[in-house]
C-alpha cells in the first residue's frame, strides 16, 4: 500500500529525541529511543554508555526497520494508520501495539499482524482505526503507575501521533 518508512522514521525520531538516562525509566540509558539493552541486543555485545552516546540516526534506523515497522507489517497498512502502529510499537513494544489493532478490528489478539488481521483491517476506514488507536493508547498510558512521572510526554506525543496520522491520509 506505501512505502513511508522513512517519513515515518523521521517524524518518530522527532518524539524520540537524544540521550536520556532518568531514574524513573525502566528502560534505563536510551538514545534515539533504543534503550541500552535493545541496541545490544541488536550488535550481540554489551556496549558502554559513551556507545550509547554517540548513536546516530544510521545506527538506529535498521532496529526500528526490523524490530517494529516490519514487525507490525506497516508497509501493508494505509498511510496514518502505519505511523500510529508504529510510533505506539517504538514507545511500548511491537506486541502491545500489534495487540491494541488487533483488538480494535476483532482479530484474535495475539501481537502477531498477520493476514487475517490485514483483512480486517482493511474493512475499516484508516481515520476510525487511527482514531481507535489513540483513545486505546491513551488509556494504556493512564493505567500505568509512572502515568504521574511520564504522563504529560505521553499524552502529548499520543495527541501528535494522531494528529500526524490523520495529516498522512491518502
Amino acid at each position: 500500500m506505501n512505502k513511508n518508512y522513512e517519513h515515518c522514521l523521521e517524524m518518530l525520531l522527532e518524539h524520540e529525541g537524544g540521550f536520556v538516562n532518568h531514574p524513573k525509566d525502566p528502560g534505563g540509558i536510551t538514545n534515539l529511543g533504543v534503550t541500552k539493552r535493545v541496541y545490544e541486543d541488536w550488535v550481540e555485545r554489551e556496549v558502554s554508555e559513551q556507545e550509547m552516546r554517540d548513536l546516530t540516526k544510521e545506527d538506529v534506523a535498521p532496529i526500528y526497520k526490523s524490530n517494529y515497522w516490519d514487525r507490525c507489517k506497516c508497509n501493508s497498512l494505509d498511510s496514518g494508520l502505519d505511523f500510529s502502529v508504529f510510533d505506539w510499537a517504538v514507545n511500548s513494544g511491537s506486541g502491545r501495539s500489534a495487540k491494541a489493532l488487533q483488538t480494535i478490528v476483532g482479530a484474535d489478539a495475539d501481537g502477531a499482524i498477520g493476514p487475517a488481521t490485514l483483512a480486517l483491517v482493511s474493512n475499516n476506514s484508516a481515520e476510525n482505526l487511527i482514531e481507535k488507536m489513540y483513545h486505546a493508547r491513551q488509556e494504556f498510558y493512564e493505567g500505568l503507575s509512572t502515568f504521574d512521572t511520564f504522563g504529560r510526554g505521553w499524552s502529548r506525543r499520543n495527541k501528535e501521533t494522531l494528529e500526524a496520522s490523520l495529516e498522512m491520509m491518502d
